[in-house]
Parts: C-alpha cells; structure tokens; sequence
C-alpha cells in the first residue's frame, strides 16, 4: 500500500526535509505513487504510496503509517487509520493504542509535546520497519537501502547474514529478527515498539501468546470457532480491498483463503496460479478441483525458462536484500501478471501451514508431544499411518526414520524443547570460506514457551524461522506492483487460537490439518479438503540451473569478482555444480543443490549491486 520514513535529530544530517524526500525516492516503486514530507519540532517524516495518504499532522503530532488498521469500526470515528492511531494515542498512551489494533502495519507517531518518536510494527511483521543512527541522527525507513544513502552510514554487510545466506538454510536466515542484513541498520522486530526521546532508544514487546489450557470443546464445535474466525479474517481483508485477486496452489491454506471469501460475499473471485513447463512442482491439476465452485476467472502463469540474470536483479532492487527461496521468483512473476490485469490487492494462504502443522517436519514434533506424554500406542499408530500416506522414494518413511529424526530434532529430557537441525543448517559449510564465517560455530537462538514441542516449533516458525522471509517477500514484491497483500491466517485471534488446540486436532490418523478439514466441511470441494498429497509451493529451479543454465553459473562463479569476494570455496562450489547436472540429467534419485544455487546466485547479485551503489553515493559525494 505504501511506505514511510523520516529522521529526528537531523543537524548533523542537515536539510532533513530534502533527506526523507530522498529516501521517499528510494522506496517509490512506481512513478504515480504520491509522496508526503511533514516537519514538526525535531522531527521529518514522509509517506508515499497510493490512494489515500497514510499521513495525519495536526498540531504537531504526527503519524505516517503503511498498512491497514481492520477493526477500525470498533476504534472510533476517523477519516483515515493514521487519524484512528493519533486519536488513541492521544487517549492511551502508544502501547496501549497499539495493543488496541487488529492490523497489518508499520507506524512511526511524533509527539512535539514530549519529543518522543514513536515506532510500532504488527504483531507478525507483515509490514516491514528499519531503524539507524547516522552521525548521532535516529532515522527509520520500510527498507535498509534508504538508510544506507544517509550520511555516516558504513552499509557493511554484516558478516554473519552473507555467511549463512551463502551455504546455510533459509530457516536461520532470521534467526535474530532484531537484525538486518547490514552492520549499523537495525530491524523493528514483529510485535515490538520502539521510543526515541532525546536520543535514547527503548524497545519492548508489546504483544505476545502465553501457555494457555488447550481448548477441550467437542470438535465440531471447535471446528465452527475456526470456520467462524476464518471467516471474519478474510471478511475483513476484504472490506479494505481494491479490485482483490486471490494466489491458488492445489493446497488447503489458500484453497481455504478462497472459498471462505466466496462464502462470505457470495460471489465468485479471481485467482492467479504459476504453473510449470517442468511438472516437478506443477500442481494445474490438484488446481482444477478448485474452479468450477469457487472462481469467477482463472488465470495460469506460466514459468518456463526465465531469464535469471535479469530477474533476479529486478528482485533485488526492490528488496535490498538476497530473496531466500526460487519461490518468490514465481511470485515476483504472478504478481506482475496480477498488476497488469488491474487488480489492486492480492490475498495469499501463507501461514496456513504454521498454525496447521502443515510442514512434513511437524510430525516429529507432534510425535514428540505424543511420546513425552506417555502415549505409546498412539505413537506408534501415527508413525505407521504417517509412512502409509507419506513414504516417498527419495525421502523414506520409517520407525526409525522417525526415532532418528527425534534424536536430532528435539531434546526428549526437557518438555517443549527443539533443537535446531544441524544436518539442514550445515549441509553446504564445505562451500564456505570457514575464514569468512564458520557455519558449525553458529548457535541459532530457540523459543521455547510452551510446554509443547510442536506448539514450540510453531512459535519458531512465526518469529524466527518459515516466516519473516516469506512474509518480506510478499510485502515487498505485491508492494513493487502497487498491491495490497493480504494474509487472513495471520489475524492475531485466529493465530491464539490456534495456540490453544491440541496437537491431537491438528494431526490424525497420519494427516496433517485436521481441524482445518473439518472447518472446511462444505466450504472447500471434498476433492480439495481431503487430498493429502502436498507438493507445496514451490519452483522447479533444479532445470534453471541444469544445462545451458549451468554454463551461466560457471561463467559466474569462475568471475574475478566472485573469487575476490573470499566468500565461497570456489572448487568446492564447483564440485556441486557437477554433481548437479549428473543428478538432473540422469535423473537420479537423490535430492539435487537447486536451493544452495538460488541462495549463491542472489548473493552474488546483491554484492554486486551493493558495489555499483557505494560508487554512485562516493560520486555524488557521500549525499
């Protein structure tokens, strides 16, 4: 929807009107966005985006916000959701204004009276929010790119991030959500505010979930809170909407996301799928069953055989940062596709998969809960039904792929506690310069409020893990192309209710997503509801790296700048290379390298452009 940023204490930066517009200029992704500057006391901040503005100044308090405020009917009257914020603000204080909010945003609030900046992000981090203090000054932006044009601004990568991004998973990219992906920018963690008053800094969380008593209703009944909240979610996602469009994969989250908007407006809707020449992760006809009931029109967007240099440059642009996955190269893609047919806003399933136990790796966390409590007949029973229904040839499905899985995944001596996989986080380290940084040294931090392993390893995968890098890439690239994005699933009372079901209600019988498929009983085509194939969304990237992409990798690893950068142990990279293309070609079954290759290539191309801008800003001299 749009983008903010400002600066307090701007002496040292001098012109601070003409600093924010500047930063204003990075962040506007199309040329119409309107842009706003509003100065008060110590304070300059500025917005840009489209439609209404999210900007309110009277008297000198100000707020500029990015993102929607969803249950302002029940806050007050107000012409505008950054009107809503002052006005509570003003009536309760800032934390207690923002526990108030059931929203998707990233706000920053001055007060002349005080001299206090204000910042807040949303309980899940939907909307992005930076912070840094350059030459004394405080300044934040929606992205760390604006930030880095600041006088006094070093923008080193910080050393850790390109260590894990280059031969780590993308799970512990985000392991400490405080951070980004440079040394002296800092990220507002999700939940969190943040006051600045004369030039100290205090941060705090504002919002969190407790280890509550699980809910012990009959099913159905839990079943029809779910459908219930669901319902009420997208409805009202959808009261804010512009011209909505809908993500559809063959899977439930955002099959659900779909059929419960249809429900709730009695209309069909539109939908946008990306669909694959290779059919390794081609999910058209899991799609089909979707259609007929639910959408209004459907369009595929075929990805073939992109142009990656060029794309993944485009991405990069407008993230500032490597993209974790081959995923969102599809999204970047379905998103375009969704802008030129004149949509405004897009809704997608995410977080379906965190608050149902969705992910094949849930199992052993439910299967933990199970044997923790002394339920060994049952354990036994799920782990026979789970290789029934998820055996694969590659991956294999065992009782004792099961035990081992436990040995590494959890520590069954401490209730609730995961471990972090270390197989998973070190499969690469012998691509990595160890000078550079040392994958075996590093110790992911792990939550573990619950007494739950899988309520645990969910709380995991929302604030540390699965979630921070798909929720930045949906923001970021809907943003690129003028779209609002919507996530029902992440809707704070659905998310705390979730919290309350037994692990019991989400696993059955080898299933995952049990109360789902029951919320969902008349809602979704039974085809849909009760398929329990997951392909998951993903992208065949194992081809684009295969064949005449291969040469394109060597041409690019075999680079002065590549090998001058010491990141990489350049033989070693090119060892995985070969064996790429053997397992590709031959078709063999064992899992290939596509994943360390998007990670190496986004890497590569972030530096690349990180060097073209400290020679722009050195040009321009250091403004």
């Amino acid at each position: 929807m749009s983008r903010i940023a400002g600066v307090v204490a701007a002496r040292s930066l001098g012109q601070a009107d003409r600093r924010v517009a500047a930063m204003l200029s990075v962040l506007r992704s199309r040329q119409d966005w309107e842009a706003r500057v509003e100065a008060s006391g110590g304070a300059t901040v500025g917005w840009c985006g489209w439609r209404a503005p999210g900007v309110f100044h009277r008297n000198g308090l100000m707020v500029v916000l990015d993102g929607n405020i969803y249950n302002r009917g029940d806050l007050g009257a107000a012409r505008s959701d950054a009107e809503l914020l002052a006005n509570l603000y003003l009536e309760h204080g800032f934390e207690e204004a923002i526990g108030l909010v059931n929203g998707d945003f990233a706000i920053s609030l001055y007060d002349p009276d005080t001299g206090a900046l204000w910042l807040a992000r949303d309980r899940f981090g939907l909307k992005p929010l930076y912070y840094a203090s350059p030459n004394g000054s405080f300044a934040f932006a929606s992205r760390p790119g604006p930030l880095l044009r600041l006088p006094g601004m070093n923008g080193e990568v910080r050393r850790e991030f390109a260590g894990l991004f280059a031969a780590s998973h993308y799970r512990y990219f985000d392991n400490r959500p405080e951070l980004s992906p440079f040394d002296d920018v800092a990220q507002l963690p999700a939940a969190h505010l943040l006051s600045w008053v004369d030039g100290h800094v205090r941060l705090a969380r504002y919002w969190d979930m407790s280890d509550l008593p699980e809910l012990d209703e009959p099913e159905d009944l839990l079943a029809e809170q779910y459908r219930d909240l669901l319902f009420d979610s997208v409805r009202l996602r959808m009261n804010r909407a512009d011209r909505p469009a809908f993500t559809l994969s063959g899977g439930m989250d955002s099959s659900s996301v779909l059929a419960s908007a249809v429900r709730t407006t009695g209309e069909k809707q539109f939908a946008f799928s990306t669909v694959y020449d290779d059919l390794t992760y081609d999910e058209t006809d899991e799609i089909k069953s979707m259609l007929e009931r639910n959408v209004r029109q459907w369009r595929a967007v075929r990805v073939g055989d992109p142009d990656l240099p060029d794309l993944v440059q485009r991405m990069i642009d407008v993230h500032d940062e490597p993209v974790a996955t081959a995923t969102w190269l599809s999204h970047y893609l379905l998103c375009g596709e969704v802008r030129d047919q004149d949509f405004g806003g897009l809704f997608g399933g995410l977080g379906g998969d965190e608050l149902n136990a969705g992910e094949y790796e849930h199992f052993f966390f439910f299967f933990a809960d199970l044997r923790h409590e002394g339920l060994d007949a049952q354990l036994a029973h799920e782990i026979e039904q789970w290789v029934v229904h998820h055996d694969h040839p590659i991956f294999k499905k065992s009782r004792q792929v099961a035990d081992d899985a436990l040995s590494r995944m959890v520590d069954l001596s401490r209730q609730g506690h995961c471990l972090p996989e270390r197989g998973r986080m070190t499969r690469y380290s012998a691509a990595l310069n160890r000078d550079y940084f040392d994958i075996a040294a590093f110790r992911p931090i792990m939550d573990h409020p619950f007494r739950s392993y899988l309520k645990n390893r969910t709380y995991q995968d929302i604030f540390r893990e699965t979630a921070p890098c798909c929720l930045r890439a949906e923001d970021r690239q809907a943003t690129a192309f003028g779209l609002d994005n919507f996530l029902p699933f992440f809707d704070h009372r659905l998310v705390e209710f979730m919290f309350r079901i037994p692990g019991t209600m989400k696993v059955r019988d080898g299933v995952t997503k049990h109360l789902l498929r029951e919320a969902m009983d008349g809602v979704l085509p039974e085809e849909t509801r009760t398929r329990i194939k997951k392909t998951g969304w993903n992208a065949p990237a194992h081809v684009w790296f295969s064949g005449s992409g291969r040469e394109w990798l060597l041409d690019l690893v075999g680079s002065q700048s590549f090998k001058e950068r010491g990141i990489y142990s350049v033989a070693e990279v090119q060892r995985l290379i070969a064996e790429h293309e053997l397992i590709v070609s031959e078709g063999q079954g064992r899992d290939n390298h596509m994943m360390f290759f998007w990670q190496l290539v986004n890497l590569e191309t972030w530096h690349r452009s990180l060097d073209r801008q400290r020679v722009e800003i050195n040009s321009a001299g250091g403004t």
